[in-house]
């Protein structure tokens, strides 16, 4: 059997195809066309290389997540590999990249080891400026595939997502409760699909194209975010993840704001550590455990070969009421 990676890529250039087809033909995975077979075993041939019979390998379940930095990847990872194993299977971790920008080349990898399937979570489907081109690939493989908080109508497979709007509604009707009007939304990068949903709600619920910026997902998004709404007058901040939240009550500290006193702030995700912030963040938590349970068992009910459900279900989340929001402070009286 050919071992070494190097012998792979000489096969696939005598063959002229992937590593990852040589890597199929070897393991006499199904998704190689006959003609293709034929060429991948007449190089082997040429080389002088003999495969040995292959042993049965375990099942294996790939996830992708775009990094383990953000800690609500990781949660989803862990959980899903949670109910991946109580069903008997074993599961491959791979983290694409920053924002799945390395999700095709892994999808390429994995096609070649065989695997029974794919979990994407917030993998490419969720980037408006990328291609399902390698989803199509896996597709063609014969390898199922469901996706966790990114959608594409083109893509065969089932999608589980965290209604944006539903969060959006709720964090500004807690915060409309305590008197706001002037409530901002500060999000990531509009190309990425939850940014852009929940813009969308945000702008339905009647606040104006200034309320709403436009950063990224990081500390120093949410603080350049807030920087822009809390001087436009802005008392109340919606941010688009908990990290973001974090840079806007930085952002706040930095002006002499108390919050809540003087600025109240949502965040989203309920990541582990929010609970123990200063002030603790009120934020929108994912139900994580019930989403990945529903796409591991559409990926388990795919691979025994029922047709999978295109249709986005989409889940409810909760708001999590913690002490970085309050009542609006009165306006001073003129002196």
């Amino acid at each position: 059997m050919i071992a070494p990676r190097m012998r792979l890529a000489e096969v696939a250039r005598v063959a002229d195809v992937s590593t990852a087809t040589v890597s199929r033909v070897l393991n006499e995975k199904p998704g190689v066309a006959e003609a293709t077979r034929a060429r991948v075993t007449a190089a082997l041939q040429a080389l002088g290389y003999h495969q040995e019979p292959v042993a049965e390998s375990e099942p294996l379940i790939a996830v992708t997540v775009p990094e383990l930095g953000n800690p609500t990847f990781t949660v989803f990872a862990e959980e899903i590999g949670i109910q991946l194993s109580a069903a008997g299977w074993n599961m491959i971790l791979c983290t694409a990249g920053p924002r799945g920008a390395h999700e095709s080349q892994y999808i390429e990898l994995l096609i070649g080891l065989g695997v029974a399937g794919v979990v994407s979570v917030s993998g490419s489907l969720a980037d408006r400026l990328s291609t399902p081109e390698h989803y199509h690939h896996l597709e063609a493989a014969g390898i199922p595939a469901v996706f966790v908080n990114c959608y594409q109508p083109g893509v065969r497979g089932s999608f589980f997502s965290s209604s944006d709007a539903e969060a959006v509604a709720m964090s500004v009707a807690h915060l409309r409760a305590f008197g706001h009007t002037r409530i901002g939304l500060a999000v990531g990068q509009l190309r990425y699909m939850p940014a852009e949903r929940k813009a969308e709600a945000f702008r339905a619920l009647g606040f104006p194209e200034e309320s709403a910026v436009s950063t990224t997902f990081t500390v120093e998004g949410g603080q350049a975010a807030a920087a822009r709404l809390l001087d436009s007058g802005h008392t109340a901040l919606l941010c688009g993840s908990d990290v973001m939240a974090l840079g806007a009550i930085r952002e706040a500290g930095s002006r002499g704001l108390d919050v809540p006193g003087d600025v109240s702030v949502v965040g989203y995700d309920d990541s582990a550590l929010m609970p123990f912030t200063s002030p603790a963040l009120t934020t929108v938590r994912q139900p994580v455990p019930a989403m990945a349970r529903a796409a591991v068992d559409a990926l388990i009910a795919a691979i025994n070969g029922l047709p999978a459900d295109p249709t986005e279900l989409l889940f409810h989340p909760d708001l999590i009421i913690r002490q970085s929001t309050g009542p609006v402070r009165p306006a001073d009286p003129p002196a």
